[in-house]
Parts: C-alpha cells; sequence; structure tokens
C-alpha cells in the first residue's frame, strides 16, 4: 500500500515515513524543502534500508499534484505540508492563510479526482485556544489565538464539510500537543533551515554554542513556575499514531479528530533543567516579553486516542532531551 506524505522530508513528517517504511508501507513523499534538507530521504533510507520516492514540489502546486497520482497508486495521505511557526503568523497572517489553506484546498481537489478518499490531517492543539480547564478533551469548544491555529481549525471545517458532502472520504484529524526528540539513530531529528521558532531546537543550538542564550517568553504566566505549560509528546510516539491514524481510516468511513499527548505538562523551565542534567550540560537563558498568541498551559487527555486507535505515548521527557540532544551532537 502506497502512501503519500506531503511535507514528509520535516521533522514530524521525515519520522512517520520511517515508521510507514517499518510498518510495511510504500512512501511517496512530496516536500519544497523550505524548511528541511533533501538529504533528509536519504537518511530515511539509511534508517530503513528501503527506497523512498520523492517529489520536490509545492502542494499549492495543482499540476505536481497531478503527477504524482498519475505516476503512483496512491491509497492514502497523511499531509504535514504548511507553515506551523505561531510567532510569525500573528505577523504575517496572509502568508499563513495563503500557503496552508491553499495547499490543502489543492491536495483535496485532486486526491478528490483521483478517487483517493481517505487522508490523515497534521493539526495542532492551538484549535482549542485558551481551554477553560485542563486536560483537554477533543470535545472541548474550538477557537484559536492566533493565524497559525485559525488555518488548521479552517482546514478543520473543511474536511467536516467535505465528508458531509460525500460519506465515502474517511478521515482522521490530529491534533497534536508539543512533539520534541529525535529517532534514536540520531540521523533525522528538527532541524529547521532558519533560526528556530521552538523550544527544544533553540535549546539544543545554545547548548551546542551556535547560539548564544534561551530565550524563555514570559515568567508571569499562572503555572507553578510562571513559564509556559506543555505537553511535550516524542515525535516518534507522535510518528506512531500517524500509522494507527493510516490503520483507522482503512478500515472505516468517517471523519475523527484525537488527541495526540502524553497527558503530562512540564513548564519551559522543566524542560530547559531536565536538558542540562540529563545530557550533563550548562548554558544561559534569559526571561523576556511574552509572545503574542502564546497561552498558559495546555495539555491533553489523550484517552480517546487509546480507545479508538489503540495508541499511547511511551517516551518520557528525559528520553525526549536526550535523543534530541544526540541528533544535534550527531550533526554538528
Amino acid at each position: 500500500m502506497k502512501i503519500l506524505v506531503t511535507g514528509g522530508t520535516g521533522y514530524i513528517g521525515s519520522h512517520t515515513c520511517v515508521e510507514l517504511l517499518d510498518n510495511g508501507y510504500e512512501v511517496v513523499i512530496i516536500d519544497n524543502l523550505s524548511n528541511s534538507k533533501r538529504d533528509v530521504v536519504d537518511k530515511i533510507e539509511k534508517i530503513t534500508n528501503k527506497k523512498v520516492t520523492f517529489y520536490e514540489g509545492d502542494c499549492c502546486d495543482k499540476n505536481i499534484l497531478t503527477k504524482i497520482f498519475k505516476e503512483n497508486e496512491i491509497s492514502a495521505v497523511i499531509h504535514f505540508a504548511g507553515y506551523k511557526a505561531v510567532g510569525e503568523s500573528v505577523l504575517n497572517p496572509l502568508k499563513y492563510y495563503r500557503n496552508n489553506l491553499d495547499s490543502s484546498i489543492t491536495l483535496l481537489e485532486v486526491m478528490n479526482d483521483f478517487g483517493v478518499k481517505k487522508i490523515v490531517f497534521s493539526s495542532s492543539a492551538t484549535v482549542y485556544g485558551k481551554p477553560d480547564k485542563l486536560p483537554i478533551k477533543e470535545d472541548f469548544p474550538l477557537s484559536t489565538t492566533n493565524p497559525y491555529g485559525t488555518t488548521k481549525l479552517m482546514i478543520e471545517n473543511i474536511l467536516r464539510d467535505l465528508y458531509k458532502s460525500d460519506n465515502e472520504w474517511s478521515i482522521a484529524i490530529l491534533r497534536y500537543f508539543n512533539p520534541i526528540g529525535a529517532h534514536k539513530s540520531g540521523l533525522i531529528g528538527e532541524n529547521p533551515n532558519d533560526i528556530p521558532n521552538n523550544l527544544m531546537p533553540y535549546i539544543v543550538k545554545v547548548a551546542t554554542g551556535q547560539l548564544e542564550c534561551v530565550n524563555v517568553f514570559g515568567n508571569d504566566y499562572d503555572t507553578k513556575d510562571g513559564t509556559g505549560v506543555r505537553d511535550y509528546i516524542h515525535v516518534v510516539d507522535l510518528a506512531k499514531g500517524h500509522i494507527k491514524a493510516i490503520e483507522k481510516i482503512i478500515k472505516s468511513s468517517k471523519v475523527d479528530a484525537y488527541n495526540l499527548g502524553t497527558g503530562n505538562g512540564y513548564s519551559v523551565l522543566e524542560i530547559i533543567n531536565t536538558f542540562k542534567k540529563v545530557n550533563n550540560v550548562d548554558f544561559k537563558y534569559k526571561i523576556v516579553d511574552r509572545r503574542p498568541g502564546d497561552i498558559d498551559a495546555c495539555y491533553a487527555d489523550p484517552s480517546y486516542a487509546k480507545k479508538e486507535l489503540d495508541w499511547s505515548a511511551l517516551y518520557g521527557i528525559e528520553d525526549m532531551c536526550k535523543d534530541s540532544y544526540n541528533f544535534v551532537q550527531k550533526n554538528k
């Protein structure tokens, strides 16, 4: 069975490709390499000892998507492609609306043209906005605090409308919490092309001397130490969740959303201190102003994913910190 993975050389996409190949699926990747590198394909093949079909291109381009579906017998799609930085989306909302919506609608149109109606969508916990209580369940009210999250919620609504119009579609919406960590091999991990927007890749760049200091955005949140609390999940656990989602949509025809998180909340300072401890390194951090669009705390109730997908996270925060550092050490 052949799975098209959009954004497949990115951080979560690359780890999911490894899990797909290890579970006997064939993989076709499309990626425009705007936030990843071409050699990730070689690393995926090295880890799995299996070949990947790769197309360099953009999901907003209907011609290349049509070419992919003509040249490959695609059974289902996992859709990662999209811009993902909360702060940048606040500063440049049109960039996010244009890219994230256009790429998704174009992909869905081509899938429909070829009768491929099974998709796993990479959504986000940002669709819950600022929740009234924790942990977060899938049936909580949906709202957003930034344009990135708004694009994710709009695409979720598009997918639900698509299913209402045609019940042959089978759609799994995966709401990620905060992926960190890297593959145990150290070959793939989070390696953004520019200065990182996310906490863990920023920490490792400071820990390895590539950047001077970790900026902690606010210490006056309503949390145990004043810094933002998030549900950090190992990227390999997250990737395995996509395998379970593919198994689900192959067997059924419905649309449903699932939280992929650990159910535990860790503060920014807890992540920094755990990273220092498990990797025996020291580095500087400083408190700076809050970022627009950020919320106090966010962590999942992952019990629905356990019940419906037979999935749960296995790795702890120390594994996430060790594997993140191992990746950077091996890829200096």
